[in-house]
């Protein structure tokens, strides 16, 4: 007698069935008292935000502050300058930059823990923008602003994200 026929299912019935495979799977959360526990069933949504939730909040929020900047600087830069796509070249960094804070912050407030690669690239962003500015300001108060804004903005937010990224890679080493 086959396997088949012992479970008293036909071969038909055994090969639709399928088995759900999560895409992934959330760390369990850790309690004040430093012990790691598995969220409960149905809990996975609940509105409670831990410290990484927060920093994702911030996250999103430096991303959405971005988007007014962004439009600003598209049409408020210099038209004639040595360069033959000077606005496109601001906008399209500033662009990428509130892309992956927004996203970061999106993949931080839901628990998704693999973000090192992002976070990463989003601190190279930001560094690389706060050193292009500097260095093309032309000197006086646009070189001032520059280095508040590097200096208030830029390179903290950079700093948080490459903490984020170190974080989380020494996390899955």
């Amino acid at each position: 007698m086959n396997e088949n026929m012992r479970s008293g299912t036909s071969h038909t019935e055994r090969d639709t069935c399928a088995e759900v495979i999560p895409l992934y799977e959330r760390l369990p959360e850790k309690r004040s008292s430093g012990r790691r526990v598995t969220p409960a069933p149905g809990r996975a949504g609940s509105r409670r935000i831990g410290r990484i939730g927060r920093i994702g909040w911030l996250l999103i929020v430096f991303g959405v502050c971005l988007v007014p900047w962004l439009i600003l600087i598209a049409i408020e830069l210099p038209a004639s300058s040595a360069a033959a796509h000077w606005r496109v070249t601001w906008a399209g960094i500033d662009a990428l930059e509130a892309g992956g804070l927004i996203t970061l912050g999106t993949l931080l407030v839901r628990g998704h823990r693999p973000h090192a690669v992002l976070a990463s690239a989003t601190a190279t962003l930001l560094m690389m923008d706060a050193w292009l500015d500097i260095t093309t300001a032309s000197g006086g108060g646009e070189l001032s602003a520059a280095l508040v804004l590097a200096l208030c903005a830029e390179l903290p937010v950079a700093a948080l994200c490459a903490r984020l990224a170190i974080q989380e890679q020494r996390r899955w080493s």
